[in-house]
């Protein structure tokens, strides 16, 4: 499954009622630790098809969905369950850590 790219106006449909676990990772193309880990997502989208989704969102065109979650450093990943935060990340992670995080 691809990457969702999601923006403030589809983040509701998208993340919070979606039926699977979401992971969103609040990025930028200007961050080098961004560019490492996408990668890492596009591999863990392929491997947790049909049983999580992987999302990004760019924090320069989505200021506000950076500042309602509170992203002060980047990458910063959050894992939804049924519309809920569960768990938060910051900084490149590697594969390992960014699996446990969908577990």
């Amino acid at each position: 499954m691809a990457i969702v790219h999601v923006t403030t106006k589809d983040f509701e449909q998208q993340v919070l009622q979606a039926q699977l676990p979401v992971l969103v990772d609040f990025w930028a193309e200007w961050c080098g630790p961004c560019r490492m880990l996408a990668p890492i997502l596009e591999e863990v989208a392929a491997e947790q098809e049909g049983k999580a989704i992987i999302a990004k969102v760019n924090i320069d065109e989505e200021m506000d969905l950076a500042a309602r979650f509170g992203i002060a450093s980047i990458p910063t990943m959050l894992v939804f369950k049924n519309g809920q935060l569960v768990k938060r990340t910051v900084g490149l992670q590697p594969k390992g850590a960014v699996e446990a995080l969908l577990a």
